[in-house]
């Protein structure tokens, strides 16, 4: 970096070092923007690249390579192609590709979680430097839902609604859905630190005025999972009828009134009118056989 003598020295002095910041400054955001994010899930196995590949007409003994967690913890170092240091928490978890230095870690723990950087040196000058941060997750178990009846009458049942989940990470967010419409729990988180799983807990209280179904979702680093309750109505009342209106009241009584005065006019009325047609053929029914036993009669009186 050169500076300007015509400037006097406080002043020239000053300008170089706002300089220095400035490309400092830049030099840190390049790299910030440039960092890599790998994802993971606990148990597996996770590859983080390195910013340099040794050429296959050199060898690693040439070069010193350092894979360092947070800036401050070594996972392991490498010098003239042996391995110089390695963190206890990495023993036997760790290994290093000797052509493209990329870091392999088994089984990766939610410890692992962190920002990674690769730092190479050949002949002790700094060939590059580069940062990786491991975004690790773990698996929540199916959420079980549960329901209390807290109260219940003919109109709705009061219940309280629970949700639960555990053993995931990141810190989750929980939500649920009621016939497909979106409700809100009143969520509680429990771990034993930030590097820790965490188990979730969400209530709810509905008031069910009949069966419907209810959903719950449990969202961690792009992941989910999710179960379904069928919940149903307890107390199904008989309701009683309802009356009905003064008008249909009013009608009844007229119709039932004139079905009376029917039947009682048919009752008087049917009988005599029966009675006269049966005396009528009664009447016709003997005058025949009158004139029948009278006419042998008067035709033996003739021949005598």
């Amino acid at each position: 970096m050169m500076c300007l003598r015509a400037s006097p020295p406080a002043l020239a002095l000053r300008m170089c070092l706002g300089l220095g910041l400035f490309v400092l400054l830049c030099l840190g955001i390049g790299q910030a923007l440039e960092k890599k994010v790998v994802k993971s899930k606990v148990g597996e196995k996770v590859s983080l690249p390195c910013c340099h590949e040794i050429p296959r007409s050199e060898s690693l003994h040439k070069y010193r390579v350092y894979w360092q967690k947070n800036i401050t913890d070594v996972v392991l170092a490498y010098s003239e192609g042996i391995m110089i240091s390695q963190h206890e928490r990495y023993q036997n978890r760790t290994e290093m590709d000797p052509w493209n230095l990329t870091l392999w870690i088994s089984p990766v723990e939610i410890l692992d979680n962190g920002s990674y950087q690769c730092v190479v040196q050949r002949n002790s000058v700094l060939v590059c430097s580069e940062s990786v941060i491991l975004f690790v997750t773990a698996d929540f178990s199916k959420p079980n839902i549960t329901a209390e009846v807290s109260a219940d009458s003919c109109e709705l049942t009061e219940m309280v609604i629970t949700c639960s989940s555990h053993g995931g990470f990141p810190k989750p967010k929980i939500s649920g859905a009621l016939n497909n419409m979106s409700v809100e729990w009143n969520a509680s988180w429990v771990s034993e630190s930030s590097f820790s799983p965490y188990n979730v807990t969400g209530k709810l209280v509905l008031n069910v005025t009949k069966d419907v179904n209810m959903t719950c979702s449990v969202e961690y680093s792009g992941f989910a999972t999710s179960a379904s309750l069928l919940l149903k109505k307890t107390n199904n009342c008989v309701v009683p009828p309802v009356p009905p209106p003064y008008n249909v009241i009013t009608a009844s009584i007229i119709i039932v009134i004139t079905f009376i005065l029917a039947v009682t006019l048919a009752a008087r009325y049917l009988p005599r009118h029966v009675c006269s047609r049966c005396c009528k053929r009664q009447d016709s029914v003997e005058e025949g056989v009158k004139e029948y036993t009278k006419a042998p009669m008067t035709a033996e009186t003739s021949s005598v």
